[in-house]
């Protein structure tokens, strides 16, 4: 259960109620109008509470037998029978995680970043929507627009003319310069959006800093992490596109376009100019160099680094450094192990 020294429960409501709003249909035989007070996990989980199982044997079975919850989601999809406490509610579900989640939003829609009063520092050229939250410490620069139902944490600051959409949430000490930001955004704590690029011509005098005109675009439905930086195109734009996840800490550099759904696992770096399609993987302190290129649906292991320049296809895994299919890089993985082992050779025998 979420503490609520934390978080507001906007429940109970009834199971008719948790059905429609996550989308499944309320089971045979069960009574529409039971209360569902609250959320919870398997081993925390009491008869007023939602749970979920998402499926496999051992620790999470054995959880589900023993779980007092009164009501669970889960897989619609399983055919062997499970073994479950006589007196809870299963809910079949196509997507157990999904209605989870879908459940956690309308029982604690206001989870993602903390409320605050308004007090705040707004240039008189800027446009303010409606139902907009501006914490204490905030900036807002000349020309900037704020969209309908977002909010921004304290000590947040907005450069000249940058555009946010609606119902978006900014976090805490973020930085947004030269971007324009799509609906339903979330920000996280620190991050730091439209810093310049890594840009310089070097010669015997040392290195010259290219200046950085271009812009971000993060489209409807992105998140970003904690502590993650996207840099703004040297000429062009750096596009972050809908619908994709970056987690904390992690590196975007300046005019890399990211495909839709993308995601992106922490401590992971993008240098400038690649470009990825649509639905791309990229695990944790993976480095991808300069002008790459990588198709729909690669997912890419961690710590994986690719070389500048190269091309990989869509659909497939990838790994090692150099970065090369997955399969390839596990079988020179496995040769490299037997040579290791391989007795050395007595010269002298």
């Amino acid at each position: 259960m979420a503490d609520p020294r934390f978080y507001d429960n906007r429940g109970p409501f009834t199971l008719a109620e948790v059905c429609r709003a996550v989308d499944v249909a309320l089971p045979p035989n069960a009574d529409a109008n039971a209360r569902v007070h609250d959320l919870a996990s398997l081993t925390g989980a009491g008869p007023p509470h939602l749970t979920f199982y998402a499926g496999g044997a051992g620790a999470h079975a054995a959880d589900l037998a023993q779980t007092a919850a009164g009501f669970c989601f889960v897989p619609a999809t399983t055919a062997k029978p499970l073994q479950m406490r006589v007196g809870m509610l299963a809910i079949p579900a196509p997507s157990v995680q999904h209605a989870f989640a879908a459940a956690a939003r309308i029982f604690y829609p206001e989870s993602s970043l903390v409320a605050w009063r308004q007090q705040t520092d707004v240039d008189p050229t800027a446009t303010i929507g409606e139902r907009v939250l501006l914490a204490p410490g905030v900036v807002i620069g000349p020309g900037a627009e704020i969209g309908d139902g977002t909010r921004l944490s304290p000590n947040v600051v907005i450069g000249r003319g940058v555009a946010i959409g609606r119902n978006c949430e900014i976090g805490s000490n973020v930085s947004i310069t030269h971007a324009y930001i799509g609906d339903e955004v979330l920000i996280l704590p620190g991050a730091q959006i439209g810093q310049p690029g890594f840009g310089f011509a070097s010669g015997p005098q040392g290195h010259v800093k290219i200046p950085q005109i271009g812009r971000v675009i993060i489209q409807d439905r992105v998140e970003i992490g904690a502590c993650t930086t996207i840099d703004r195109g040297a000429l062009g734009d750096t596009v972050i596109g809908e619908g994709s996840k970056l987690d904390n800490l992690i590196q975007i550099g300046h005019n890399t376009h990211l495909g839709r759904h993308d995601i992106v696992v922490s401590q992971a770096g993008v240098a400038g100019s690649c470009e990825f399609g649509d639905f791309v993987v990229i695990g944790p302190q993976v480095g991808i160099a300069d002008h790459v290129k990588i198709g729909s649906g690669a997912r890419v292991a961690a710590r994986a680094a690719s070389q500048p320049g190269m091309t990989y296809e869509g659909g497939q895994d990838y790994g090692g450094a150099p970065l090369r299919p997955v399969r390839e890089w596990i079988r020179e993985m496995h040769a490299l192990t037997k040579l290791a082992k391989k007795p050395k050779r007595d010269d002298h025998g």
